[in-house]
């Protein structure tokens, strides 16, 4: 998205936040307001159907409606930008991650923490192949794509779920774990809402 699309639509945003009673606004008209409040609502709406296929939907609302201004109907696009917003979190958890060695609490934590550092990288690079993928779909490669895709941000989506895995024991209950598991998990739920997606790029075609 360019920044001249990111500033409309935060700009329509704003209007309503600030102002529920528009027609009041000096210089403004009913007409006006109604335009920009439609806009936003239609905005809103697409999000809200792309989203409604995913398991979670409020944070798929959440991360995604930024892109509602270029993406609307074309479930491609919806596709490619759950993955980005997917690798966004993972790369902030990876330097989490990093920073950990120095506060992890004795030797089981701190082999927990390097393996989740690992299957974060493996994540990271999974995520990285699909997003390279979704930004050259081709018709005439289309299904070697979407398995290449499926299996791509599947891998990712295990590999977070064995991060997670590896700090279940009672003893792994740091200040550092905590916080690592609720990114880890945000993690994991972004990548099942963007296999949600991209299944139904797969059903739907380009």
């Amino acid at each position: 998205m360019n920044s001249s699309s990111i500033i409309t639509f935060a700009l329509l945003s704003l209007l309503l936040a600030l102002n529920p009673n528009p027609s009041l606004a000096s210089g403004r008209n009913d007409t006006d307001d109604d335009t920009a409040a439609s806009t936003v609502t239609r905005y809103s709406r697409y999000v809200k159907n792309a989203c409604s296929i995913t398991q979670y939907q409020r944070l798929c609302v959440r991360t995604l409606w930024p892109f509602a201004i270029v993406a609307k109907d074309n479930t491609s696009k919806w596709a490619r930008a759950s993955v980005a917003v997917t690798i966004t979190d993972t790369k902030q958890i990876l330097r989490l991650l990093l920073k950990s060695r120095r506060s992890a609490v004795g030797k089981r934590e701190r082999v927990a923490l390097s393996d989740c550092r690992e299957l974060f990288v493996d994540s990271l690079d999974s995520l990285y192949k699909s997003l390279a993928v979704l930004r050259k779909l081709d018709a005439d490669d289309f299904q070697e794509q979407m398995s290449d895709l499926a299996t791509w941000l599947s891998a990712s989506l295990t590999d977070e779920d064995t991060c997670l895995d590896g700090f279940e024991e009672a003893s792994l209950r740091s200040s550092t774990v905590r916080k690592i598991r609720r990114k880890a998990t945000k993690c994991m739920h972004l990548s099942s809402n963007a296999l949600a997606l991209l299944n139904k790029l797969a059903y739907d075609g380009l």
